[in-house]
Protein backbone atom coordinates (compact mmCIF):
# COMPACT_ATOMS: atom_id res chain seq x y z
CA UNK A 1 0.00 0.00 0.00
CA UNK A 2 1.66 3.34 -0.77
CA UNK A 3 1.71 6.70 1.24
CA UNK A 4 -1.29 8.05 0.10
CA UNK A 5 -3.43 5.37 0.09
CA UNK A 6 -2.11 4.30 4.18
CA UNK A 7 -2.66 7.98 4.57
CA UNK A 8 -6.29 7.85 3.32
CA UNK A 9 -7.02 4.44 5.22
CA UNK A 10 -5.75 6.59 8.54
CA UNK A 11 -8.46 8.68 8.29
CA UNK A 12 -10.76 6.26 7.04
CA UNK A 13 -9.99 4.80 10.62
CA UNK A 14 -9.99 8.13 12.92
CA UNK A 15 -12.30 10.08 10.73
CA UNK A 16 -14.65 10.99 14.17
CA UNK A 17 -11.45 11.45 16.35
CA UNK A 18 -9.52 13.97 13.70
CA UNK A 19 -12.69 15.81 12.77
CA UNK A 20 -14.08 16.90 16.58
CA UNK A 21 -10.19 18.12 17.21
CA UNK A 22 -9.90 20.10 14.28
CA UNK A 23 -13.29 21.68 13.42
CA UNK A 24 -13.27 24.33 16.34
CA UNK A 25 -9.20 25.34 14.84
CA UNK A 26 -9.34 29.16 14.77
CA UNK A 27 -8.17 30.02 10.61
CA UNK A 28 -9.95 33.47 10.69
CA UNK A 29 -6.54 35.15 9.56
CA UNK A 30 -6.10 32.94 6.82
CA UNK A 31 -9.73 33.41 5.89
CA UNK A 32 -9.27 37.30 5.63
CA UNK A 33 -6.51 36.59 3.76
CA UNK A 34 -7.60 34.56 1.13
CA UNK A 35 -11.26 35.66 1.12
CA UNK A 36 -10.43 39.62 0.16
CA UNK A 37 -8.77 38.41 -3.14
CA UNK A 38 -12.43 36.24 -3.95
CA UNK A 39 -15.24 37.58 -5.25
CA UNK A 40 -18.40 38.15 -2.96
CA UNK A 41 -20.70 35.44 -3.21
CA UNK A 42 -18.08 33.26 -5.56
CA UNK A 43 -18.14 29.67 -6.02
CA UNK A 44 -15.24 27.89 -3.35
CA UNK A 45 -13.82 24.57 -3.90
CA UNK A 46 -12.56 23.29 -0.77
CA UNK A 47 -10.08 20.80 -1.44
CA UNK A 48 -9.57 18.34 1.29
CA UNK A 49 -11.96 19.77 3.41
CA UNK A 50 -12.02 17.24 6.47
CA UNK A 51 -14.50 18.05 8.84
CA UNK A 52 -16.30 20.76 6.36
CA UNK A 53 -14.41 23.59 9.38
CA UNK A 54 -13.48 25.79 6.21
CA UNK A 55 -16.16 25.14 4.31
CA UNK A 56 -19.13 25.64 6.92
CA UNK A 57 -17.18 29.35 7.16
CA UNK A 58 -17.91 29.64 3.70
CA UNK A 59 -20.72 29.26 3.38
CA UNK A 60 -22.12 31.03 6.35
CA UNK A 61 -20.29 34.00 4.79
CA UNK A 62 -21.89 33.99 1.79
CA UNK A 63 -20.27 31.40 -1.05
CA UNK A 64 -20.96 28.86 -2.83
CA UNK A 65 -19.52 26.12 -1.91
CA UNK A 66 -18.28 22.24 -3.02
CA UNK A 67 -16.35 20.56 -0.89
CA UNK A 68 -14.26 17.17 -1.98
CA UNK A 69 -12.06 15.15 0.43
CA UNK A 70 -10.52 11.26 -0.52
CA UNK A 71 -11.48 9.61 3.07
CA UNK A 72 -14.86 8.50 2.31
CA UNK A 73 -15.58 8.35 6.46
CA UNK A 74 -14.63 12.19 6.50
CA UNK A 75 -16.92 12.74 4.00
CA UNK A 76 -19.89 11.42 6.09
CA UNK A 77 -18.91 13.37 9.04
CA UNK A 78 -18.22 16.84 6.94
CA UNK A 79 -21.77 16.36 4.79
CA UNK A 80 -23.77 16.14 7.95
CA UNK A 81 -21.80 18.88 9.43
CA UNK A 82 -22.42 21.57 6.76
CA UNK A 83 -25.48 20.35 5.57
CA UNK A 84 -24.68 19.55 2.14
CA UNK A 85 -23.26 16.26 0.16
CA UNK A 86 -19.07 16.47 0.23
CA UNK A 87 -17.96 14.51 -2.40
CA UNK A 88 -15.25 11.29 -2.28
CA UNK A 89 -12.73 12.23 -4.33
CA UNK A 90 -8.99 12.94 -4.35
CA UNK A 91 -7.35 16.02 -5.54
CA UNK A 92 -5.36 13.58 -9.00
CA UNK A 93 -9.17 12.61 -9.95
CA UNK A 94 -10.91 15.92 -10.48
CA UNK A 95 -11.94 17.44 -13.74
CA UNK A 96 -13.11 20.75 -13.11
CA UNK A 97 -12.10 23.66 -15.82
CA UNK A 98 -13.06 27.09 -15.59
CA UNK A 99 -15.54 27.05 -12.55
CA UNK A 100 -13.96 28.25 -9.30
CA UNK A 101 -14.02 31.82 -7.86
CA UNK A 102 -11.75 30.46 -5.42
CA UNK A 103 -9.83 27.06 -4.23
CA UNK A 104 -8.99 26.67 -0.55
CA UNK A 105 -6.33 23.72 0.22
CA UNK A 106 -5.67 24.04 3.82
CA UNK A 107 -3.65 21.26 5.11
CA UNK A 108 -4.22 18.83 2.22
CA UNK A 109 -1.50 18.94 -0.77
CA UNK A 110 0.82 18.24 1.92
CA UNK A 111 -0.08 14.41 1.32
CA UNK A 112 0.66 14.84 -2.10
CA UNK A 113 4.01 13.13 -3.43
CA UNK A 114 6.67 16.12 -4.40
CA UNK A 115 6.95 14.58 -7.61
CA UNK A 116 3.28 14.77 -8.56
CA UNK A 117 2.65 18.64 -7.12
CA UNK A 118 3.39 20.24 -9.89
CA UNK A 119 0.68 18.19 -12.22
CA UNK A 120 -1.83 18.53 -8.72
CA UNK A 121 -1.54 22.63 -9.26
CA UNK A 122 -2.02 23.09 -12.92
CA UNK A 123 -5.07 20.60 -12.06
CA UNK A 124 -6.33 23.12 -9.17
CA UNK A 125 -5.17 26.04 -11.76
CA UNK A 126 -7.13 24.58 -14.60
CA UNK A 127 -10.33 24.42 -12.53
CA UNK A 128 -10.43 28.13 -11.14
CA UNK A 129 -11.68 31.09 -13.24
CA UNK A 130 -9.28 33.64 -14.54
CA UNK A 131 -8.54 35.74 -11.73
CA UNK A 132 -9.42 32.92 -9.26
CA UNK A 133 -7.59 32.43 -6.05
CA UNK A 134 -5.47 29.61 -4.71
CA UNK A 135 -4.94 29.00 -1.20
CA UNK A 136 -2.73 26.06 -0.06
CA UNK A 137 -0.53 25.41 3.49
CA UNK A 138 2.38 23.73 3.96
CA UNK A 139 3.97 22.32 6.65
CA UNK A 140 6.98 24.33 6.93
CA UNK A 141 10.63 22.22 6.31
CA UNK A 142 11.95 20.05 3.73
CA UNK A 143 11.07 16.59 5.15
CA UNK A 144 9.33 13.09 3.35
CA UNK A 145 8.12 12.26 6.30
CA UNK A 146 5.65 9.30 7.57
CA UNK A 147 4.19 10.80 11.30
CA UNK A 148 1.01 9.21 13.09
CA UNK A 149 0.11 6.93 10.50
CA UNK A 150 -0.11 9.77 7.61
CA UNK A 151 2.12 10.63 4.49
CA UNK A 152 3.72 13.88 4.58
CA UNK A 153 5.42 16.09 2.76
CA UNK A 154 7.05 20.01 3.91
CA UNK A 155 8.28 22.52 2.05
CA UNK A 156 10.44 25.62 2.21
CA UNK A 157 9.21 29.06 0.90
CA UNK A 158 11.94 28.67 -2.11
CA UNK A 159 10.57 25.27 -2.87
CA UNK A 160 7.35 26.42 -3.15
CA UNK A 161 8.17 29.21 -4.85
CA UNK A 162 9.67 27.58 -7.70
CA UNK A 163 6.95 25.47 -8.40
CA UNK A 164 4.13 27.95 -8.18
CA UNK A 165 6.52 29.43 -10.57
CA UNK A 166 6.52 26.83 -13.03
CA UNK A 167 2.61 26.96 -13.28
CA UNK A 168 2.10 29.29 -16.82
CA UNK A 169 -0.57 32.28 -15.88
CA UNK A 170 -0.39 32.09 -11.98
CA UNK A 171 1.29 34.67 -10.05
CA UNK A 172 1.91 34.02 -6.41
CA UNK A 173 0.10 37.12 -4.72
CA UNK A 174 1.54 36.26 -0.92
CA UNK A 175 3.67 33.86 0.54
CA UNK A 176 3.18 33.92 4.49
CA UNK A 177 4.36 31.63 7.54
CA UNK A 178 1.93 30.78 10.85
CA UNK A 179 2.08 29.31 13.76
CA UNK A 180 -0.30 25.99 14.20
CA UNK A 181 -3.35 27.60 15.55
CA UNK A 182 -3.77 24.44 18.09
CA UNK A 183 -2.61 24.98 21.28
CA UNK A 184 -0.44 22.77 21.71
CA UNK A 185 1.05 22.35 18.75
CA UNK A 186 2.38 25.82 18.70
CA UNK A 187 5.39 25.54 17.86
CA UNK A 188 4.72 24.06 14.39
CA UNK A 189 5.44 26.72 11.66
CA UNK A 190 3.18 26.38 8.73
CA UNK A 191 4.10 27.85 4.78
CA UNK A 192 1.03 29.37 3.57
CA UNK A 193 0.22 30.24 -0.16
CA UNK A 194 -2.03 32.94 -1.82
CA UNK A 195 -1.90 32.81 -6.17
CA UNK A 196 -3.58 34.19 -8.69
CA UNK A 197 -4.72 32.78 -12.28
CA UNK A 198 -3.75 35.79 -14.79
Amino acid sequence: MNGQNKTIEYYNNHAEEFCVATKDADMSYCYEKFEQYVNPQGKILDVGCGSGRDSKRFIEAGYQVEAIDASEEICKFASEYIGQQVKCRRVEEITYENEFDGIWACASLLHIKKEEMSAVIEKLCRALKKNGILYASYKLGSQERFADGRFFNDYTEKEMREIFSKQKGLEIIECFVTEDVRKERKCEKWLNIIAEVI
